[in-house]
């Protein structure tokens, strides 16, 4: 009780400190016209707070000449910002005072400015407090768990709910606005309670309202008409199983729309309605319906690794065994390369923050080594030194180790196993992954400051501890085809 006591005069002499009037040295300019204020605060207090606001005030230092700093934070309204502010100063929210649309702008503005505590907690309150409210407005939060990778507990509670009524969202008004990552996760749920032909006519219902100039009879499509929907349509045909169709409505409903389906797709199934003998050789989607056609990577810009690691590596994406066949065709686009542009985190950063789905291929000088890890989510700059800030989680991560560039057999994979430490976002790091099971240091080139040692992930992917420097890296960016 006590300590309770000495915590609260703490937090009620911080409050003091915010509505103070002369003490301030930073002002902090939020929303957008005309709904715009000025708060007053202070800047030793925000660095240490939000990771978010110590990268901006770092490079807007107090000039010389005594003006004040100045910062702009316009994507957050105004009233969200009062109590955001009042929770970094005092250390306290009562959620119960808001309104439940409240509570999740709160959610939203804590993942922007990285006060990474409270995320989990907000989740928490509206999954046990407000499941009523979340029904209600659906698909509005359905589509907000995915802005951010942090949502994980309210993207896993949505998707319990669309299991059994799907309904919440396909037919609701606002269906067509949602965003093709969201329905695309919808699609792939296994055990959303639809038939395969009612998920068809939702994703047709959908790429004709991404199109208004497209009417909803297709016989009066032209050829660009139908290029048009195809292009808007195609990260989901591999995931419609066209084979659960009854010949009727593969005749009324895919038929009439067969200039958007893959040639090699479009005369399997053919064969498959109209042959009775004809049987799939798995019960999946579009692609392997008795495969005539091998889905294989083209071609990999890297001086490190070759064709068949990039098909090892696209398995371990999608959680299949080396003797599986792939299940999706994935671009390896090379957005970053050492030699070309540079070996410092500040470069890394620079060019990879904000990606995802990225793959870091990494080759150790003097060895025939490679070292990699595959990250999902964005790569950010986080400068929140002795806490935990640094790192994102996610469950989808790995790392990985190769002998040499021959043998693909030899290799090491590691899933994540601490998912809240998967990946390091340090601002001073390079591509890295767990709390040290695969660091890149400083200059990473030419410093033998970088090392392995299992923490985070399943296995350690080298046999030594040592640190080591890096002959090479590449970081692809990975694109379903």
């Amino acid at each position: 009780m006590a300590n309770e006591l000495l915590l609260s005069k703490l937090s009620q002499n911080l409050l003091e400190i915010l509505d103070d009037e002369e003490y301030y040295d930073v002002t902090i300019e939020v929303g957008n016209d005309p709904y715009v204020k000025v708060f007053r605060a202070h800047m030793v207090i925000l660095n240490y707070r939000s990771p978010y606001l110590r990268r901006i005030l770092s490079t807007n230092k107090r000039k010389n000449d005594g003006t004040l700093t100045h910062i702009k934070l316009p994507s957050i309204l105004p009233e969200i910002f009062q109590i955001i502010l009042r929770y970094i100063y005092g250390g306290e929210l009562t959620l119960e005072e808001y309104d439940t649309s409240y509570v999740v702008k709160i959610l939203v503005a804590a993942s922007e400015l990285s006060l990474q505590e409270l995320i989990p907690h907000l989740q928490s309150f509206l999954i046990k407090n407000k499941t009523k409210w979340i029904e209600q407005n659906f698909n509005s939060i359905y589509q907000t768990s995915f802005e951010n990778d942090s949502f994980l507990d309210l993207q896993k509670f949505c998707t319990e709910l669309i299991s059994k009524q799907p309904d919440k969202i396909f037919n609701s008004p606002d269906f067509t606005s949602i965003s093709e990552k969201v329905l695309i996760s919808l699609i792939q749920l296994d055990k959303v309670q639809m038939s395969e032909v009612q998920i068809w006519e939702h994703v047709l219902k959908w790429g004709i309202a991404q199109n208004p100039e497209l009417s909803s009879d297709p016989s009066n499509y032209s050829n660009d008409d139908f290029n048009v929907l195809k292009n808007t349509l195609q990260q989901f045909i591999p995931f419609i199983n066209f084979t659960e169709f009854t010949s009727k409505e593969f005749l009324n409903k895919v038929y009439p729309y067969k200039k958007i389906i893959p040639e090699d797709l479009h005369e399997n199934l053919i064969s498959c309605f109209l042959d009775n003998d004809y049987k799939p050789s798995k019960k999946s989607g579009q692609r392997t319906i008795n495969e005539t056609k091998k889905i294989s990577l083209k071609n990999i810009d890297s001086k490190i690794i070759t064709i068949q690691h990039a098909e090892l590596i696209s398995k371990w994406i999608d959680r299949l065994d080396i003797t599986d066949e792939l299940k999706n065709s994935y671009d390896f686009k090379l957005i970053f390369r050492g030699s070309r542009d540079g070996f410092t985190p500040e470069k890394f950063h620079e060019i990879c923050d904000d990606k995802s789905h990225t793959v870091s291929i990494i080759k150790v000088k003097n060895s025939d080594e490679i070292l990699g890890g595959y990250n999902p989510i964005m790569w950010e700059s986080r400068d929140y030194d002795f806490s935990d800030y640094d790192y994102s989680k996610t469950k989808d991560s790995f790392i990985f180790s190769f002998n040499n560039k021959v043998d693909i057999k030899n290799h090491i994979l590691s899933r994540v196993e601490n998912e809240n430490y998967a990946i390091d976002n340090s601002i001073s790091l390079g591509p890295s992954f767990g709390i040290s099971d695969l660091v890149i240091c400083g200059d990473f080139f030419h410093d033998y400051g970088n090392y392995c040692k299992r923490s985070s992930y399943e296995k350690q992917i080298r046999e030594t501890g040592d640190k080591f420097a890096i002959e090479e890296y590449e970081i692809f960016q990975i694109i379903v085809t």
